[in-house]
């Protein structure tokens, strides 16, 4: 089964994830971008670090879309979440703003 196509700059953001490169990552996201990770919401760069030290990128986490819709400026990537952290399917819904993530929400898939 091939993956679905998923959208830029969402594509490079999982890239950028699934090679664990914490840069790439963290760059991805708007000055003022949040992650809202089941309703616990790290609002800018360092908040977004502190949290994904421990539980995204510092857990070795790789995401596999299985499916990718596009609403306007809403990207949602239903895939498989591997990681030392946790694991599972997973609904990650991104805000892309000025070709950069403003936001991405997590919640069950």
């Amino acid at each position: 089964m091939s993956e679905p196509a998923v959208p830029e700059p969402v594509a490079t953001f999982i890239d950028a994830v699934n090679r664990n490169d914490e840069a790439g990552f963290l760059d991805a996201f708007t000055t003022g971008g949040f992650v809202d990770d089941w309703g616990r919401v790290f609002t800018g760069r360092d908040a977004i670090k502190g949290w994904s030290d421990k539980e995204f990128i510092g857990a070795k986490g790789t995401l596999t879309p299985r499916e990718v819709t596009s609403d306007g400026d809403t990207v949602t990537v239903v895939g498989d979440w591997r990681s030392n952290y946790a694991n599972g399917l997973s609904r990650f819904e991104f805000r892309v703003e000025d070709g950069k993530l403003g936001s991405m929400t997590i919640r069950e898939g």
